[in-house]
């Protein structure tokens, strides 16, 4: 198998992922080492311009530091960032227009095992209700959200990103709902109203959302 590869990440799982992740700082020396990282949240933006930044939250079981590296030499990592231009976002399958801005919120809310122990770590840290949260705002031109807002109708919304060299990252939500907006005329400029929606798992596909990432790298 050739690039470009396909990854699929599906919600769901009652089992995460960990992983150890080092920080060095060369010159103390101090380099600490972080066990057990699970991720608890990440988030991030769309808008017009600008380059993607998404923030995770960690939670880690315990902490070691050491005056040398127990990563070895880390190889370097071509980087290729996706631009807010490259963004695109469609509703049940239709370019959905008038967005402003959009902020997407996956929580996995960890249970944090913390019991008395003599190493001062915790337990570990337990997955629980998955929450998929987020806001839209979208300048005033149509009663089609307002509209699945009052019907407490869902919807599927895919937010995409495609570079012009083949890699994209697409994030679907297959069920979600907006609450009825307050839509509010505060001067002579457009109107604008911000959805705070809810995504909900889907009985159709068995999830709540899909995550499908192309690019040159074969294995994560």
């Amino acid at each position: 198998m050739e690039a470009p590869y396909t990854h699929e990440f599906q919600s769901g799982s009652w089992t995460l992922p960990s992983m150890s992740i080092e920080t060095g700082m060369p010159e103390v020396p101090r380099y600490a080492m972080y066990s057990g990282c699970v991720l608890d949240q990440i988030t991030w933006q769309m808008q017009r311009s600008g380059l993607l930044t998404a923030t995770a939250r960690l939670v880690a079981q315990g902490e070691t530091v050491g005056m040398t590296t127990s990563a070895g030499t880390p190889a370097a990592l071509d980087l290729k960032r996706f631009g807010h231009f490259n963004g695109a976002i469609t509703r049940n399958g239709t370019a959905l227009g008038n967005v402003v801005s959009a902020e997407i919120t996956y929580a996995n809310n960890l249970d944090r095992i913390e019991t008395i122990r003599s190493d001062g770590r915790i337990d570990g840290a337990d997955p629980s209700i998955a929450a998929l949260t987020g806001r839209i705002e979208v300048r005033f031109a149509d009663q089609t959200l307002v509209t699945q807002a009052i019907n407490g109708e869902a919807c599927e919304m895919e937010f995409a990103y495609v570079l012009p060299s083949g890699e994209s990252f697409t994030f679907t939500v297959h069920a979600v709902y907006l609450p009825r907006p307050r839509i509010e005329i505060s001067g002579p400029q457009g109107v604008q109203a911000t959805f705070d929606w809810q995504a909900a798992r889907d009985s159709v596909v068995g999830r709540m959302c899909t995550a499908t990432l192309i690019n040159d790298i074969e294995v994560y």
